[in-house]
């Protein structure tokens, strides 16, 4: 048996990339006419009944008095700081060319990797700080003209 091109965590990370790009494109052509925010809230309801059948079907749904106060902390931070991202990136959709929004939505790659060394502990290699720098390089030349 020959080993997989790819592992699990990186097929659904790739898989994200492009369902994030499908994003991208789908809300510039949707945000044209309407409200940034008005966006955001609809987007919200479709993602909200999208898993709400998931967890439905698959059987995966518990009560909500089973997650752990922690847990439910840190998902509503998270949920929180998604909504801010979703209405800043559709306001800035509304404003600006997705070619252009999107490089810059994804220094969150960089920032994510300068969050997880200050607040997690980890430690990418040399190797994946290039990368890192690489990413933010790219992400200001294609959307900064100089």
């Amino acid at each position: 048996m020959k080993p997989a091109l790819f592992s699990a965590w990186q097929t659904w990370a790739l898989l994200s990339a492009c369902f994030a790009a499908l994003t991208a494109i789908f809300a510039k052509v949707g945000v044209e006419n309407i409200n940034p925010d008005l966006a955001t809230f609809i987007r919200t309801i479709v993602v909200l009944l999208a898993f709400s059948v998931l967890l439905f079907f698959t059987g995966q749904f518990i009560v909500p008095s089973a997650v752990s106060s922690k847990t439910w902390l840190f998902l509503v931070l998270s949920g929180l700081a998604t909504g801010a991202s979703w209405l800043c990136y559709f306001r800035a959709l509304k404003l600006g060319p997705a070619t252009l929004v999107a490089p810059i939505d994804k220094l969150s790659v960089v920032l994510v990797a300068l969050f997880a060394f200050a607040f997690l502990g980890e430690r990418p290699t040399t190797q994946g700080w290039i990368g890192i720098t690489m990413i933010g390089a790219g992400a200001v030349l294609l959307a900064v003209k100089f």
